[in-house]
C-alpha cells in the first residue's frame, strides 16, 4: 500500500486566520496567567510514584571529542574485550567520577 504525502506551503509573514475556537482558547489562556497552571490532565502523584521514581532517568550527557594518551597495554586490554572500547573507557571514568563525588 502506498501512502500519499500531503505538502502545504505556508507563508509565515501572512498566516491563515485563527478559528473562533482557537481565539477563545487563547483568550482563556490569557486570562488565566502563569500563576495558575492547569494540572487536570495528569492524575495525583501518590507516595507509590515517588517511592519508585528515578532521578535523571532520561538524562543523556553530551559527548565531546578529545585526545587522551593511554598506556598501550591498557588500550590493548580494552580493545581485546571487543567492540565498544571507547564506551567502556567512558563508563570506567564515569564510575570513578561518581565515586569521588560521594
Amino acid at each position: 500500500m502506498r501512502k500519499k504525502t500531503v505538502t502545504r506551503d505556508l507563508d509565515l509573514g501572512n498566516p491563515p486566520p485563527l478559528t473562533a475556537k482557537q481565539r477563545a482558547e487563547l483568550a482563556a489562556l490569557r486570562t488565566r496567567g502563569d500563576a495558575d497552571p492547569d494540572y487536570s490532565d495528569q492524575g495525583p502523584l501518590g507516595e507509590d510514584f515517588w517511592r519508585h521514581a528515578v532521578r535523571g532517568q532520561f538524562y543523556k550527557p553530551t559527548k565531546t571529542s578529545t585526545t587522551v594518551r593511554i598506556d598501550s597495554d591498557v588500550l590493548a586490554w580494552l580493545r581485546s574485550q571487543g567492540k565498544g572500547y571507547q564506551t567502556r573507557i567512558n563508563a570506567i571514568l564515569r564510575r570513578e567520577m561518581l565515586a569521588s563525588l560521594k
